[in-house]
């Protein structure tokens, strides 16, 4: 009986001691981890982190002992999790793209004792900030980093877990705080309990029927985020081996090693692939470009649903043979599907891959519900491309009157870590957790996510306009990489864009011109301010005319998580990005 997640771990341990379980590249050779190796070395740090005198006498939030980690993905981090979750602790990630002040922040207010890192790079990071935490006595390190104890210093000392604790561990013990950066204010931290979570797991595992076991997952989105540490304990339950990628540079590498049948990504990670492939073939010559775009129209035309004409279905079939192919093989040639979350993803990328014989899974959750409230099935009756799916099994969701979509089930978390009047703005007496996301049904049983409710603005003639919805709709086009879409109390909309520079510079060089060095010589040149025009005329046809870009600026430079317009989970903090760019907004309204 899986009541709690190490339960899961245990279990496989017990019943196939031998199978890989984890996997990472060390000193350039893929290490495996068996699922009874797993179990034994968290039961031993488990042990050891109790012989530091862990605060597990009340398993309440309050008195519960908070650990943190702060480490890209790898074994050691999943280690860890179960062998906090086996003291009765409470594992508290970190992101290591966070700021120094914020991570400070997290761990003052979750009165952090002991943590984790990864390796030398993370810990001169954050060395200053860590010294500001008055309760932080206890700093261990994965890889061997001079100055500071190893994490396999409490290995070794060959101590197993107080059973009487974890006998007490029940599915309503608070399991992590994870903090969400949020686009707006001050960090919160999402208490999830055991049961949050094994109830998001388990009303998944339908959902994951089409990996067998002993097959492989390659894992790459942070285990900070909740949508990938959830779907770690399910493929941990369904017997799926997980080998981490060894940095966001190296996944394609990874890929063709691994050859999973699954991956996590979200839609910005999706976009890049394509763009990559998209470049590899701007720079074919002759009937093999011809070819590829041809595949690439097909591609666009693609519905599961709507199968179109026989000669259609001929023609994606060469396409398939053709070009196709070429896509699955530099995925590793086994990828049946890619699960994807934490933004909308564009429907023109679920067509191009889906066509290609590999299934986009678009889901639909927050950290607050543990995370998964919906999602694109494989099975193709119950997918829908531009919707987040039907809501899986055990979660109920309702639309209130202004269309918020409201859940309700075990997942729904136990509210903000000492922040309960904030958790009583999101979660009513009858227990609906309140998304901030507005949403519609489509075919009475897929949900579909028309806007963020903060985000939705007033114009100053008293029009509302969605942005994301003209956002994702312009983000279509090849030559536009980021936007927001501004213009609250203004009297009309505009938006800050980021070009897709290395197509625009291809773009013009295949025009015979010579283009400038830097990008922001690059945005000013008039034929970029015509294509981007071009682009913004030929989408803005498809709204109002109160919605419609009627101006904009371009930027030379991506956003990012280390210039401070993203959050860790890849979403735009819009505020942030208005007050950067305030003075390139009021020009457009001069």
């Amino acid at each position: 009986m899986i009541a709690r997640l190490f339960d899961i771990v245990s279990a496989k341990a017990r019943e196939e001691p031998n199978a890989v379980m984890l996997a990472a590249k060390e000193q350039g050779q893929w290490r495996t981890y068996s699922a009874g190796d797993v179990w034994e070395t968290a039961r031993k740090l488990a042990g050891g982190l109790e012989s530091l005198g862990i605060s597990n006498s009340e398993l309440t939030p309050e008195k519960q002992e908070k650990i943190a980690v702060i480490s890209p993905n790898r074994p050691e981090w999943i280690i860890t999790d179960v062998a906090v979750q086996l003291t009765g602790g409470a594992l508290t990630p970190v992101y290591p793209t966070l700021a120094p002040a914020e991570l400070a922040y997290i761990l003052k207010e979750a009165e952090v004792r002991i943590l984790f890192l990864s390796n030398k790079d993370i810990y001169e990071r954050f060395k200053d900030a860590l010294s500001e935490v008055p309760t932080l006595k206890h700093i261990y390190s994965f890889d061997r980093v001079e100055g500071l104890p190893n994490w396999q210093d409490l290995v070794s000392k060959n101590l197993q877990p107080d059973e009487a604790v974890i006998s007490r561990i029940k599915p309503e013990t608070l399991a992590t705080i994870i903090y969400t950066s949020g686009t707006t204010g001050s960090p919160k931290g999402v208490m999830l309990s055991q049961s949050n979570i094994v109830s998001n797991v388990l009303d998944c595992m339908p959902e994951f029927w089409f990996a067998s076991k002993g097959e492989r997952a390659l894992s790459f989105l942070p285990l900070n985020h909740i949508f990938e540490k959830m779907v770690t304990y399910v493929y941990l339950n369904q017997g799926v081996s997980i080998y981490y990628a060894e940095s966001m540079e190296t996944i394609g590498e990874n890929l063709k090693e691994v050859k999973p049948v699954v991956f996590t990504t979200v839609p910005r990670l999706l976009e890049k692939v394509y763009e990559k492939i998209l470049a590899k073939g701007m720079d074919l010559k002759g009937i093999k470009r011809a070819l590829f775009f041809w595949a690439l129209g097909l591609g666009f035309k693609y519905d599961n649903i709507k199968q179109g004409s026989a000669w259609y279905r001929l023609q994606l079939k060469l396409a398939n043979k053709l070009i196709f192919s070429k896509w699955r093989e530099a995925l590793g040639g086994n990828v049946r599907a890619i699960v994807t979350g934490a933004a909308a993803c564009q429907d023109r990328l679920i067509r191009i891959f889906s066509s290609a014989g590999i299934t986009i899974m678009e889901g639909y959750g927050l950290t607050e519900t543990s995370p998964v409230i919906s999602v694109n099935k494989y099975r193709s009756e119950d997918r829908r491309i531009g919707s987040i799916g039907p809501v899986i099994q055990n979660v109920e969701v309702k639309l209130a009157e202004d269309g918020e979509i409201m859940a309700r089930g075990k997942n729904i978390m136990m509210g903000y870590y000492k922040k309960p009047e904030l958790t009583a703005e999101v979660i009513d007496k009858d227990g609906w957790f309140k998304t901030g996301d507005i949403g519609t049904w489509v075919e009475g049983r897929f949900l579909k996510i028309t806007d963020r409710k903060k985000e939705i603005f007033k114009t100053a003639g008293g029009k509302y306009v969605a942005p994301q919805v003209i956002e994702n709709k312009m983000k279509e086009s090849v030559f536009i990489e980021q936007m927001i879409v501004v213009g609250n109390g203004r009297k009309f909309v505009s938006a800050l864009i980021v070009p897709a520079l290395p197509h625009v510079r291809k773009y013009l060089e295949e025009k015979g011109m010579k283009t400038p060095t830097t990008n922001e010589e690059l945005v000013r040149i008039p034929e970029v301010v015509d294509l981007v025009q071009k682009q913004v005329e030929k989408y803005n046809q498809l709204f109002g005319h109160v919605e419609q870009v009627k101006k904009f600026a371009l930027l030379p430079h991506e956003w990012t998580i280390d210039t401070g317009e993203l959050t860790p989970s890849i979403k735009i903090k819009r505020k942030v990005i208005e007050q950067k760019f305030a003075g390139e907004i009021d020009k457009m309204y001069s």
